[in-house]
Protein backbone atom coordinates (compact mmCIF):
# COMPACT_ATOMS: atom_id res chain seq x y z
CA UNK A 1 0.00 0.00 0.00
CA UNK A 2 1.28 3.44 -0.95
CA UNK A 3 0.83 6.67 1.02
CA UNK A 4 -0.03 10.27 0.29
CA UNK A 5 -1.28 13.50 1.81
CA UNK A 6 -4.20 15.69 0.82
CA UNK A 7 -4.26 19.49 1.06
CA UNK A 8 -7.16 21.83 0.45
CA UNK A 9 -6.50 25.30 1.85
CA UNK A 10 -8.60 24.92 5.00
CA UNK A 11 -9.10 28.34 6.62
CA UNK A 12 -11.63 28.06 9.46
CA UNK A 13 -13.27 31.20 10.82
CA UNK A 14 -11.58 30.80 14.19
CA UNK A 15 -8.16 30.97 12.59
CA UNK A 16 -9.11 34.01 10.50
CA UNK A 17 -10.39 35.81 13.60
CA UNK A 18 -7.06 35.30 15.34
CA UNK A 19 -4.80 35.96 12.33
CA UNK A 20 -5.48 38.58 9.62
CA UNK A 21 -3.13 36.65 7.30
CA UNK A 22 -4.70 33.26 8.03
CA UNK A 23 -5.41 32.44 4.39
CA UNK A 24 -1.82 33.13 3.33
CA UNK A 25 -0.35 31.23 6.25
CA UNK A 26 -2.62 28.23 5.65
CA UNK A 27 -1.67 27.97 1.97
CA UNK A 28 2.05 28.33 2.67
CA UNK A 29 1.94 25.80 5.50
CA UNK A 30 0.18 23.26 3.32
CA UNK A 31 2.85 23.71 0.64
CA UNK A 32 5.47 22.95 3.30
CA UNK A 33 3.54 19.84 4.33
CA UNK A 34 3.91 18.52 0.77
CA UNK A 35 7.63 19.32 0.75
CA UNK A 36 8.08 17.47 4.05
CA UNK A 37 6.02 14.53 2.78
CA UNK A 38 8.36 14.30 -0.20
CA UNK A 39 11.35 14.13 2.14
CA UNK A 40 9.60 11.61 4.39
CA UNK A 41 8.89 9.01 1.72
CA UNK A 42 5.25 9.66 0.90
CA UNK A 43 4.59 8.89 -2.75
CA UNK A 44 1.66 11.18 -3.53
CA UNK A 45 0.28 14.61 -2.71
CA UNK A 46 -3.19 15.65 -3.86
CA UNK A 47 -4.42 19.24 -4.07
CA UNK A 48 -8.02 20.32 -4.46
CA UNK A 49 -9.75 22.53 -6.95
CA UNK A 50 -12.66 24.05 -5.09
CA UNK A 51 -14.57 27.27 -5.69
CA UNK A 52 -16.65 29.42 -3.31
CA UNK A 53 -16.28 27.02 -0.35
CA UNK A 54 -15.60 29.58 2.38
CA UNK A 55 -13.52 28.17 5.26
CA UNK A 56 -13.59 24.60 3.95
CA UNK A 57 -11.25 25.04 0.97
CA UNK A 58 -9.50 28.14 -0.35
CA UNK A 59 -7.30 26.12 -2.75
CA UNK A 60 -8.96 26.98 -6.05
CA UNK A 61 -6.00 27.44 -8.43
CA UNK A 62 -4.32 24.11 -7.81
CA UNK A 63 -2.48 24.18 -11.13
CA UNK A 64 -0.52 27.18 -9.84
CA UNK A 65 0.00 25.54 -6.45
CA UNK A 66 1.25 22.31 -8.03
CA UNK A 67 3.49 24.22 -10.41
CA UNK A 68 5.28 25.72 -7.40
CA UNK A 69 5.57 22.29 -5.79
CA UNK A 70 6.92 20.75 -8.98
CA UNK A 71 10.10 22.76 -8.42
CA UNK A 72 10.10 22.39 -4.63
CA UNK A 73 9.90 18.58 -4.56
CA UNK A 74 11.94 15.74 -6.04
CA UNK A 75 10.20 12.36 -5.89
CA UNK A 76 6.61 12.72 -4.71
CA UNK A 77 3.89 12.51 -7.37
CA UNK A 78 1.67 15.59 -7.49
CA UNK A 79 -2.00 15.05 -8.23
CA UNK A 80 -4.99 17.17 -9.09
CA UNK A 81 -7.61 16.22 -6.59
CA UNK A 82 -9.27 17.40 -8.82
CA UNK A 83 -9.09 19.33 -12.06
CA UNK A 84 -12.71 20.05 -12.97
CA UNK A 85 -13.08 19.41 -16.73
CA UNK A 86 -16.67 20.60 -17.11
CA UNK A 87 -16.39 23.15 -19.94
CA UNK A 88 -18.49 25.66 -18.01
CA UNK A 89 -15.80 25.59 -15.28
CA UNK A 90 -12.59 24.94 -17.26
CA UNK A 91 -12.47 24.40 -21.01
CA UNK A 92 -11.25 20.81 -21.64
CA UNK A 93 -8.50 21.96 -24.01
CA UNK A 94 -7.08 24.22 -21.32
CA UNK A 95 -7.29 21.40 -18.76
CA UNK A 96 -5.33 19.15 -21.15
CA UNK A 97 -2.72 21.88 -21.61
CA UNK A 98 -2.31 22.45 -17.86
CA UNK A 99 -2.00 18.73 -17.14
CA UNK A 100 0.65 18.26 -19.83
CA UNK A 101 2.59 21.31 -18.63
CA UNK A 102 2.62 20.00 -15.06
CA UNK A 103 3.75 16.64 -16.39
CA UNK A 104 6.79 18.36 -17.90
CA UNK A 105 7.54 20.48 -14.83
CA UNK A 106 7.44 17.40 -12.60
CA UNK A 107 9.37 15.15 -14.98
CA UNK A 108 6.43 12.75 -15.29
CA UNK A 109 5.30 12.95 -11.66
CA UNK A 110 1.86 14.40 -12.37
CA UNK A 111 -1.35 12.46 -11.60
CA UNK A 112 -4.46 13.56 -13.50
CA UNK A 113 -7.45 13.44 -11.20
CA UNK A 114 -10.82 14.73 -12.40
CA UNK A 115 -14.32 14.94 -11.02
CA UNK A 116 -17.54 16.92 -11.02
CA UNK A 117 -16.98 19.19 -8.03
CA UNK A 118 -17.98 19.25 -4.39
CA UNK A 119 -21.70 19.80 -4.67
CA UNK A 120 -24.46 22.16 -5.68
CA UNK A 121 -23.13 25.29 -3.95
CA UNK A 122 -19.92 25.07 -5.96
CA UNK A 123 -20.85 23.67 -9.35
CA UNK A 124 -24.31 25.06 -9.98
CA UNK A 125 -22.79 28.53 -9.73
CA UNK A 126 -21.22 27.78 -13.11
CA UNK A 127 -24.44 26.38 -14.58
CA UNK A 128 -27.09 29.14 -14.50
CA UNK A 129 -30.62 27.80 -14.49
CA UNK A 130 -29.55 24.21 -13.76
CA UNK A 131 -30.85 22.65 -10.54
CA UNK A 132 -30.07 18.97 -11.12
CA UNK A 133 -26.51 17.89 -10.23
CA UNK A 134 -26.99 14.75 -12.33
CA UNK A 135 -26.34 16.86 -15.43
CA UNK A 136 -22.70 17.23 -14.39
CA UNK A 137 -22.16 13.52 -14.80
CA UNK A 138 -23.44 13.66 -18.37
CA UNK A 139 -21.07 16.53 -19.13
CA UNK A 140 -18.10 14.79 -17.48
CA UNK A 141 -18.76 11.53 -19.35
CA UNK A 142 -18.90 13.42 -22.64
CA UNK A 143 -15.52 14.98 -21.88
CA UNK A 144 -13.25 12.48 -20.13
CA UNK A 145 -12.28 10.33 -23.13
CA UNK A 146 -11.13 13.39 -25.09
CA UNK A 147 -8.06 14.04 -22.95
CA UNK A 148 -5.97 11.09 -24.22
CA UNK A 149 -6.94 12.04 -27.77
CA UNK A 150 -5.74 15.61 -27.20
CA UNK A 151 -2.50 14.38 -25.62
CA UNK A 152 -1.59 11.55 -27.97
CA UNK A 153 -2.78 12.81 -31.37
CA UNK A 154 -0.31 14.88 -33.35
CA UNK A 155 -3.31 17.00 -34.26
CA UNK A 156 -6.48 16.60 -32.25
CA UNK A 157 -9.23 15.87 -34.80
CA UNK A 158 -11.73 18.02 -32.97
CA UNK A 159 -14.92 17.33 -31.09
CA UNK A 160 -18.57 18.28 -31.42
CA UNK A 161 -20.72 17.30 -28.48
CA UNK A 162 -23.85 18.34 -26.70
CA UNK A 163 -22.08 20.53 -24.15
CA UNK A 164 -18.89 21.72 -25.87
CA UNK A 165 -16.96 21.60 -29.10
CA UNK A 166 -13.51 22.29 -30.50
CA UNK A 167 -12.29 22.33 -34.10
CA UNK A 168 -9.23 20.37 -35.17
CA UNK A 169 -6.18 21.84 -33.43
CA UNK A 170 -2.76 20.87 -32.12
CA UNK A 171 -3.16 20.79 -28.33
CA UNK A 172 0.23 21.69 -26.85
CA UNK A 173 2.35 20.76 -25.05
CA UNK A 174 2.12 17.01 -25.26
CA UNK A 175 2.72 15.10 -22.00
CA UNK A 176 6.24 14.21 -20.93
CA UNK A 177 7.44 11.04 -22.66
CA UNK A 178 5.41 8.78 -24.91
CA UNK A 179 2.43 8.01 -22.64
CA UNK A 180 0.25 10.30 -20.54
CA UNK A 181 -0.39 10.84 -16.82
CA UNK A 182 -2.39 8.25 -14.93
CA UNK A 183 -6.08 9.16 -14.95
CA UNK A 184 -8.29 9.18 -11.85
CA UNK A 185 -11.90 9.97 -10.96
CA UNK A 186 -13.09 11.43 -7.65
CA UNK A 187 -15.90 9.16 -6.50
CA UNK A 188 -18.57 10.89 -4.45
CA UNK A 189 -20.82 7.84 -4.14
CA UNK A 190 -20.23 4.07 -4.06
CA UNK A 191 -21.84 3.60 -7.48
CA UNK A 192 -19.14 5.81 -8.99
CA UNK A 193 -16.42 3.25 -8.20
CA UNK A 194 -17.69 0.67 -10.67
CA UNK A 195 -18.28 3.35 -13.30
CA UNK A 196 -14.67 4.54 -12.96
CA UNK A 197 -13.42 0.96 -13.15
CA UNK A 198 -15.25 0.31 -16.41
CA UNK A 199 -13.43 3.31 -17.89
CA UNK A 200 -10.06 2.11 -16.58
CA UNK A 201 -9.71 5.01 -14.15
CA UNK A 202 -8.23 4.98 -10.69
CA UNK A 203 -10.58 6.14 -7.95
CA UNK A 204 -10.00 9.03 -5.58
CA UNK A 205 -12.14 7.71 -2.75
CA UNK A 206 -13.07 10.86 -0.88
CA UNK A 207 -16.47 9.44 0.07
CA UNK A 208 -15.29 6.40 2.06
CA UNK A 209 -15.63 7.10 5.78
CA UNK A 210 -14.45 3.90 7.48
CA UNK A 211 -12.66 0.63 6.79
CA UNK A 212 -15.83 -1.46 6.73
CA UNK A 213 -17.21 0.81 3.96
CA UNK A 214 -14.08 0.15 1.97
CA UNK A 215 -14.25 -3.61 1.63
CA UNK A 216 -17.36 -3.99 -0.51
CA UNK A 217 -16.61 -0.85 -2.52
CA UNK A 218 -13.16 -2.20 -3.44
CA UNK A 219 -14.70 -5.54 -4.34
CA UNK A 220 -17.09 -3.86 -6.79
CA UNK A 221 -14.24 -1.81 -8.29
CA UNK A 222 -11.81 -4.70 -8.67
CA UNK A 223 -14.50 -6.88 -10.22
CA UNK A 224 -15.49 -4.22 -12.76
CA UNK A 225 -11.96 -3.23 -13.73
CA UNK A 226 -11.18 -6.74 -15.01
CA UNK A 227 -13.42 -5.93 -17.99
CA UNK A 228 -12.38 -2.28 -18.33
CA UNK A 229 -12.53 -0.51 -21.66
CA UNK A 230 -10.03 2.23 -20.79
CA UNK A 231 -10.57 5.74 -22.06
CA UNK A 232 -6.81 6.26 -21.84
CA UNK A 233 -3.69 4.45 -23.00
CA UNK A 234 -3.69 2.14 -19.97
CA UNK A 235 -5.83 0.90 -17.11
CA UNK A 236 -5.06 2.63 -13.82
CA UNK A 237 -6.09 -0.15 -11.43
CA UNK A 238 -5.93 1.91 -8.27
CA UNK A 239 -8.14 2.75 -5.30
CA UNK A 240 -7.09 5.69 -3.15
CA UNK A 241 -8.90 6.50 0.09
CA UNK A 242 -8.56 9.39 2.49
CA UNK A 243 -8.70 9.62 6.25
CA UNK A 244 -7.44 12.01 8.91
CA UNK A 245 -4.21 11.08 10.67
CA UNK A 246 -2.57 12.32 13.86
CA UNK A 247 0.61 10.61 15.02
CA UNK A 248 2.74 11.53 18.02
CA UNK A 249 5.44 9.93 20.14
CA UNK A 250 2.86 8.66 22.62
CA UNK A 251 -0.73 7.57 22.35
CA UNK A 252 -1.82 10.13 24.94
CA UNK A 253 -0.12 12.99 23.12
CA UNK A 254 -1.76 12.03 19.81
CA UNK A 255 -5.20 12.00 21.40
CA UNK A 256 -4.61 15.36 23.08
CA UNK A 257 -3.59 16.88 19.75
CA UNK A 258 -6.62 15.40 18.00
CA UNK A 259 -9.06 16.56 20.68
CA UNK A 260 -7.68 20.11 20.54
CA UNK A 261 -7.73 20.28 16.74
CA UNK A 262 -11.35 21.33 16.17
CA UNK A 263 -11.80 18.38 13.81
CA UNK A 264 -15.55 18.50 14.34
CA UNK A 265 -15.63 21.86 12.56
CA UNK A 266 -13.98 20.49 9.43
CA UNK A 267 -16.43 17.58 9.34
CA UNK A 268 -19.37 19.97 9.75
CA UNK A 269 -18.10 22.02 6.80
CA UNK A 270 -17.65 18.88 4.71
CA UNK A 271 -21.33 18.02 5.01
CA UNK A 272 -22.28 21.68 4.55
CA UNK A 273 -20.88 21.69 1.03
CA UNK A 274 -20.66 18.07 -0.16
CA UNK A 275 -24.37 17.47 -0.61
CA UNK A 276 -23.69 14.64 -3.08
CA UNK A 277 -21.86 12.54 -0.46
CA UNK A 278 -23.76 9.85 1.46
CA UNK A 279 -24.91 11.57 4.65
CA UNK A 280 -24.65 9.45 7.81
CA UNK A 281 -27.56 9.53 10.21
CA UNK A 282 -27.24 12.18 12.90
CA UNK A 283 -25.18 14.71 10.94
CA UNK A 284 -26.65 18.16 11.78
CA UNK A 285 -27.49 20.75 9.15
CA UNK A 286 -25.24 23.79 8.94
CA UNK A 287 -24.82 26.09 10.83
CA UNK A 288 -25.41 23.55 13.58
CA UNK A 289 -22.12 21.79 14.29
CA UNK A 290 -21.09 18.31 15.25
CA UNK A 291 -20.11 18.12 18.93
CA UNK A 292 -16.54 18.98 19.79
CA UNK A 293 -14.20 16.01 19.89
CA UNK A 294 -13.12 14.95 23.37
CA UNK A 295 -10.36 12.43 24.05
CA UNK A 296 -13.10 9.90 24.78
CA UNK A 297 -14.72 10.59 21.40
CA UNK A 298 -11.30 10.27 19.74
CA UNK A 299 -11.01 6.81 21.31
CA UNK A 300 -14.42 5.91 19.89
CA UNK A 301 -13.54 7.20 16.40
CA UNK A 302 -10.34 5.16 16.44
CA UNK A 303 -12.22 2.06 17.62
CA UNK A 304 -14.79 2.57 14.83
CA UNK A 305 -11.92 2.97 12.32
CA UNK A 306 -13.00 6.48 11.40
CA UNK A 307 -9.72 8.11 12.38
CA UNK A 308 -6.03 7.17 12.33
CA UNK A 309 -4.58 8.36 15.62
CA UNK A 310 -1.94 7.21 18.09
CA UNK A 311 1.73 6.49 18.51
CA UNK A 312 3.62 5.03 15.51
CA UNK A 313 2.85 1.43 16.45
CA UNK A 314 -0.87 2.16 16.78
CA UNK A 315 -0.92 4.09 13.51
CA UNK A 316 0.86 1.21 11.77
CA UNK A 317 -1.77 -1.25 13.01
CA UNK A 318 -4.59 1.06 11.89
CA UNK A 319 -3.03 1.49 8.45
CA UNK A 320 -2.73 -2.28 8.10
CA UNK A 321 -6.51 -2.49 8.40
CA UNK A 322 -6.88 -0.23 5.35
CA UNK A 323 -4.37 -2.38 3.50
CA UNK A 324 -6.32 -5.53 4.42
CA UNK A 325 -9.51 -3.90 3.14
CA UNK A 326 -7.90 -3.47 -0.27
CA UNK A 327 -6.75 0.16 -0.42
CA UNK A 328 -3.96 0.65 -2.95
CA UNK A 329 -3.19 4.11 -1.60
CA UNK A 330 -3.96 5.65 1.80
CA UNK A 331 -3.97 9.44 1.86
CA UNK A 332 -4.05 11.54 5.00
CA UNK A 333 -5.94 14.79 5.32
CA UNK A 334 -3.97 17.23 7.45
CA UNK A 335 -6.29 20.09 8.48
CA UNK A 336 -4.64 23.22 9.79
CA UNK A 337 -6.86 23.13 12.86
CA UNK A 338 -4.00 21.04 14.20
CA UNK A 339 -0.93 23.18 14.97
CA UNK A 340 1.74 23.33 12.28
CA UNK A 341 4.48 21.59 14.30
CA UNK A 342 2.14 18.76 15.31
CA UNK A 343 1.19 18.19 11.68
CA UNK A 344 4.84 18.21 10.59
CA UNK A 345 5.56 15.73 13.38
CA UNK A 346 2.77 13.46 12.08
CA UNK A 347 4.31 13.49 8.59
CA UNK A 348 7.81 12.78 9.90
CA UNK A 349 6.78 9.97 12.25
CA UNK A 350 4.64 8.21 9.64
CA UNK A 351 7.48 8.55 7.16
CA UNK A 352 10.01 7.10 9.59
CA UNK A 353 7.99 4.41 11.34
CA UNK A 354 4.94 3.43 9.27
CA UNK A 355 5.62 3.77 5.54
CA UNK A 356 8.77 1.58 5.54
CA UNK A 357 6.71 -1.27 7.03
CA UNK A 358 3.95 -1.16 4.41
CA UNK A 359 5.48 0.27 1.23
CA UNK A 360 8.71 -1.46 0.27
CA UNK A 361 8.56 -0.79 -3.47
CA UNK A 362 10.69 2.22 -4.47
CA UNK A 363 8.71 2.68 -7.70
CA UNK A 364 5.31 4.35 -7.79
CA UNK A 365 2.47 2.06 -8.84
CA UNK A 366 1.30 4.50 -11.51
CA UNK A 367 4.84 4.84 -12.86
CA UNK A 368 4.92 1.11 -13.57
CA UNK A 369 1.59 1.25 -15.40
CA UNK A 370 2.61 4.28 -17.42
CA UNK A 371 5.98 2.77 -18.34
CA UNK A 372 4.30 -0.42 -19.53
CA UNK A 373 1.93 1.60 -21.73
CA UNK A 374 4.83 3.55 -23.20
CA UNK A 375 6.48 0.27 -24.22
Amino acid sequence: MEFGIFVQGYVPAGRSAADPQAEHHALMEEARYVIQADRSGFKYAWATEHHFLDEYSHLSANDVFLGYLAHATERIHLGSGIFNPLPQVNHPAKVAEKAAMLDHLTGGRFEFGTGRGAGSHEILAFLPGVTDMNLTREIWEETIAEFPRMWLSEEYPGFTGKHWSLPARKVLPKPYGSAHPAMWYAAGSPASYAMAARKGLGVLGFSVQKVSDMEWVVESYKSAIRDAQPVGAFVNDNVMVTTTAICAETSRKARQVAAAGQLHYLQSLLFRYHDTFPRPEGIPCWPELLPEYTEELIDLLVAEELLVCGDPDEVLAQCKRWEQAGADQLVFGLPVGIPYEDTMNTIRLIGERVIPELDTDPVHRTSRMRAAAAG
